[in-house]
């Protein structure tokens, strides 16, 4: 991290990033039949890149990752793509 990001007051607040893997459009009436097990497509597929928010801004692309050593198992994304955020999110 730079001296600018450590010298912002708000620099220790966290935030929630959303992680968009992809979407899905069923109609309503399939929605509705929807129960346990049931698949639900989406518009990606498993090796295509995810896309991380803030809010309804985009700050960066990546792939899923899994993690290792004692966070083994767990669900990482590994980032390929990062905007720039000097402006403020």
């Amino acid at each position: 991290m730079d001296d600018l990001a450590d010298a912002n007051p708000f620099s220790q607040v966290p935030i929630e990033v959303t992680i968009s893997v992809g979407r899905a459009r069923p109609l309503v009436r399939d929605l509705l039949r929807l129960s346990k097990d049931a698949v639900l497509q989406l518009d990606r597929r498993v090796d295509d890149p995810v896309e991380l928010y803030v809010g309804d801004r985009l700050i960066a692309r990546g792939e899923l990752t899994e993690m290792e050593g004692d966070n083994a198992g767990q669900l990482a994304v590994r980032l390929t793509e990062v905007a720039n955020l000097r402006g403020g999110l």
